[in-house]
């Protein structure tokens, strides 16, 4: 319903139901004079500029029988994965902000995707059956049709092993990503110089979302 809001930043401050190991703020927006409170996590927080210059947030609303309540994130790849985390039974809104939180984008879809219970799990809420059935539903989810959607080019495979194509890959759709801005954005990467013959995951994932972000 509400995309993205852009606007001056009103107030931003701790939410007084927040826990001390699981932190989210309210941040409060103003757009063309109206304000809009939203939660946000302590990390995005964090990276928010001064009260009173203005800022982009991509948000995600949610429809209670006796409340509306608007969540913010800094980008849309978080929004995005937060969207995935939520559609897991046992998965809250707050759990899923505090993987976001604890975690950050790169670390929370690296455990998905590998299966790691361990690191998932100490987020807070999240048992080891949640964490087990958080990495399952959303690897599958990313996995199903993922080499009939994606294409990579040939000389993305020449340095890359199949086995980090495939991680790259399905950690982009993760992130939100479609296949065809993952095709677009590798096809435009493969020949930087700083990738040129490494297999450092974290380096491409890290170039792509810049590509993609731009």
């Amino acid at each position: 319903m509400i995309g993205f809001l852009r606007g001056a930043i009103a107030a931003c401050k701790a939410a007084e139901s927040s826990r001390k190991n699981t932190p989210s703020y309210w941040l409060t927006l103003d757009v063309q004079g109206v304000g809009y409170d939203m939660q946000i996590t302590a990390s995005a927080a964090g990276r928010l500029p001064p009260v009173g210059e203005e800022t982009q947030v991509f948000t995600h609303l949610i429809v209670r029988e006796d409340q509306m309540v608007l969540f913010g994130f800094p980008t849309l790849a978080e929004r995005e994965l937060f969207r995935q985390l939520i559609s897991v039974s046992g998965i809250g809104t707050q759990v899923g902000l505090a993987l976001l939180n604890s975690l950050g984008i790169q670390d929370l879809v690296k455990a998905i995707i590998s299966g790691n219970t361990r690191v998932l799990s100490l987020t807070p809420g999240v048992g080891t059956k949640t964490a087990e059935r958080l990495a399952l539903e959303l690897k599958t989810k990313l996995a199903d049709g993922r080499l009939a959607q994606v294409g990579t080019t040939r000389s993305l495979g020449s340095i890359l092993s199949v086995a980090l194509q495939e991680e790259l890959e399905m950690t982009l759709l993760a992130l939100g990503y479609t296949p065809t801005e993952i095709s677009n954005a590798l096809n435009a990467i493969v020949g930087l110089p700083v990738l040129a013959k490494t297999q450092d995951i974290e380096a491409w994932i890290k170039e792509a979302i810049a590509w993609l972000s731009r």
